[in-house]
């Protein structure tokens, strides 16, 4: 039996998929592939989880139109985690224990993923996080060992990238907002060690747990300390307290950030005071491309809106091909843990993506797809991100590979 992933049509609003014959192959044809997405469906952190789920589904979607895993199609076994440590870990126990999953697509949220990875190591279940950023996540375990993989940008090289337009703006006595969970634990070292890189430390820190609603005393301790930017490491609804926090007290400095500044929760709970932030982005948006111009043509399409967390969408449906290419790698269909992971480690063919041009994404000593020349600067402008910079959106033209 021959079958093969063709590129896809451009009229169908499409991207595209590898050309892989996969000769003298007998599949199980219409017996599907299982695979896991675990996120943050509802609750807090659903703002960029659905999203994440969306960017899943298209891509699913897409590669069962031609045909899936050699005729079998792609099958999605979906857990909310709710943001929630304690919750995510269930469905993680929950995934890993339902019959036919082969790996998962899974985590938006550092402190949920950390608390799950040794499920998914142990049951040498390969796990690719297309959102979570913390740094831990993929150096808790050795790297030829490890079946955890990343297609989102981790933060110690958001964080470094942050830092330098900081210092290229002047803005260089830096207050540092990071919330108690894993993710702003881990943010809150990253901006630390990319500050002493440039011989610079935080003027003051502020440390706070989920759900907080007014920091204007701790706004007023960092203008205080003579601060001349904030630099928030948390997600959207407390981000949008610290803009407000920052407006109540009439301070006029420039908030700044990691990805997590460019979703719904900060934009629309800090309205008019979320205008001018800055922070590192991936994707953003905007249709400079045939490639993201399709994408973005496919999900409006698909569901009718907008994008809530661009990023999320796009770094998920790129995860999703990627895993489908690493599959078409293995020609006998047997799917066992090492054997994907063995495959993810050594994709053979060039995946045109969405955020990047994927050659070897991954390998046996390197688990992060994502090199810091794939990131712009990104700014909230009347309740949207764009460029922040004209140079960035030229560059933008040409999608990035890893280096």
């Amino acid at each position: 039996m021959f079958r093969s992933i063709v590129r896809l049509s451009a009229t169908s609003g499409l991207l595209a998929a590898a050309l892989l014959t996969a000769s003298t192959v007998h599949a199980q044809s219409g017996m599907p592939v299982r695979i896991g997405v675990i996120g943050p469906f509802s609750g807090p952190s659903s703002d960029f989880g659905n999203p994440m789920l969306h960017g899943v589904q298209l891509a699913v979607d897409e590669i069962n139109a031609v045909g899936g895993y050699l005729g079998r199609p792609l099958e999605l076994v979906v857990k909310d985690d709710q943001g929630n440590p304690d919750v995510g870990l269930k469905a993680s126990q929950e995934v890993a224990n339902t019959p036919g999953v082969i790996a998962t697509i899974g985590f938006c949220n550092t402190g949920v993923a950390a608390k799950s990875l040794e499920v998914f190591q142990n049951g040498q279940m390969p796990l690719i996080i297309p959102c979570a950023t913390g740094t831990p996540l993929t150096t808790k375990f050795p790297a030829p060992q490890s079946y955890i993989f990343r297609t989102s940008a981790r933060d110690a090289i958001q964080a470094p990238f942050v830092v330098d337009d900081l210092v290229k703006r002047g803005w260089t006595k830096v207050a540092i907002f990071a919330d108690t969970t894993g993710y702003g634990e881990a943010g809150l070292k990253d901006v630390e060690a990319a500050l002493a890189a440039k011989q610079l430390k935080p003027v003051y820190v502020a440390r706070f747990g989920l759900g907080v609603k007014d920091l204007t005393k701790e706004m007023a301790a960092a203008k205080d300390a003579g601060a001349n930017v904030v630099f928030s490491y948390t997600v959207g609804p407390e981000n949008a307290v610290i803009a407000n926090s920052k407006k109540e007290i009439k301070w006029d400095v420039p908030q700044v950030g990691a990805w997590t500044l460019s979703f719904p929760f900060f934009i629309d709970g800090a309205k008019s005071a979320a205008d001018g932030a800055l922070m590192a982005q991936t994707f953003i948006a905007e249709p400079s491309n045939e490639r993201r111009a399709a994408f973005l043509s496919a999900y409006n399409r698909k569901f009718k809106q907008k994008i809530a967390v661009p990023m999320a969408a796009a770094q998920s449906y790129d995860t999703t091909y990627l895993l489908t290419y690493a599959l078409l790698g293995i020609r006998d269909s047997k799917f066992n843990g090492p054997a994907i992971k063995a495959a993810l480690e050594n994709i053979s063919r060039v995946y045109y993506g969405v955020v990047s041009t994927y050659d070897k994404p991954f390998s046996l000593d390197d688990k992060d797809a994502i090199t810091p020349n794939m990131l712009v600067m990104g700014k909230v402008k009347s309740g949207a991100i764009t460029f922040a910079y004209p140079e960035d959106a030229r560059r933008n033209l040409v999608v990035q590979r890893k280096k």
